[in-house]
């Protein structure tokens, strides 16, 4: 049996902000803010939604960026 996209949620996670961190949202629902992909994790395991794997998974689109870059605002000073 395969699982539909219909049974997991769409997660976003932002483009990094000048301090590095990514907002992690839901349809129109903030669930947090992650500085690493740790945070990330967190976050989905608050929304109970630790089932979702996170590098990995097509339930989650990473904006700017995959789960390993993580700019602080020294990066975005050399642009």
């Amino acid at each position: 049996m395969t699982q539909t996209s219909s049974r997991f949620p769409h997660i976003v996670v932002h483009t990094p902000a000048l301090d590095g961190s990514r907002r992690v949202t839901e349809g129109d629902v903030i669930l947090g803010v992650a500085s690493h992909r740790d945070d990330v994790i967190q976050i989905l395991r608050l929304a109970d939604l630790d089932r979702i794997g996170v590098e990995e998974s097509e339930f989650i689109e990473w904006q700017g960026g995959g789960p390993d870059e993580w700019p602080g605002l020294s990066e975005h000073l050399k642009e």
